[in-house]
């Protein structure tokens, strides 16, 4: 199993590491920081050895990251892993600031469901089943997810069941909530938001969040 340094360490933008395992293409590490996609979250961009890496998947407990046909990489070979910094931390303040808006909508507009959510480096966006348009509520969301950004409060996040690789992200006194991606520190770091509602059809409705860096 892949060692997921990043779930301890997600401001860390280079590691050390090994090769584990090659097939074709196809590598696993013994421990790594590139994060592969999931939850709606995007992959980290970078590279391992030096190599570009195209794609970088879940598969059960490990990672495989795709190189390039003529990578040259053998199992037990040292291989430094680098990622895209600027891009991992968009990503973390835009999942944090979906995280936080699913969070606020879930409590106020029930009933309502999350159908889909993804979450690039330039917006987020999460999509509900819900039968009347969320527009007017879209304010009031919005203002509570900046109070506790402005608050700058810090956001724990720690194992709920490590044997499975479950894990959460909480701010205490607001709410604690499963998630398995990568998290900021402060809510703060965020940044200034905004939120804009589209409609994708009767009984659908979709949030999309947008994060200027702080100044």
């Amino acid at each position: 199993m892949t060692r997921k340094v990043f779930w301890w360490e997600p401001y860390r933008t280079e590691l050390a590491t090994r090769v584990r395992d090659v097939t074709s293409n196809a590598v696993t590490l013994e421990a790594t920081i590139f994060y592969a996609f999931s939850g709606g979250q995007e992959s980290d961009r970078g590279t391992i050895a030096g190599r570009p890496v195209r794609e970088a998947r879940k598969h059960d407990a490990d990672i495989l990251y795709t190189l390039d046909d003529d990578h040259g990489l053998s199992p037990g070979d040292p291989a430094t892993v680098v990622i895209d910094w600027q891009r991992r931390y968009r990503l973390m303040r835009l999942h944090f600031a979906a995280e936080l808006v699913l969070e606020l909508v879930t409590r106020r507009l029930q009933p309502i469901e999350k159908i889909g959510a993804h979450i690039a480096e330039d917006k987020a966006r999460i999509d509900f089943q819900h039968d009347r348009n969320i527009a007017e509520a879209l304010p009031e969301i919005a203002g509570e997810a900046r109070a506790i950004i402005a608050a700058d409060r810090p956001i724990i996040s720690a194992f709920s069941d490590e044997a499975r690789g479950h894990r959460y992200w909480e701010i205490e006194g607001f709410s604690r909530v499963p998630c398995g991606g990568t998290h900021l520190r402060r809510t703060g770091e965020v940044g200034e938001l905004a939120l804009k509602r589209k409609n994708l059809g009767k009984g659908k409705e979709r949030i999309e969040i947008h994060a200027a860096p702080p100044a």
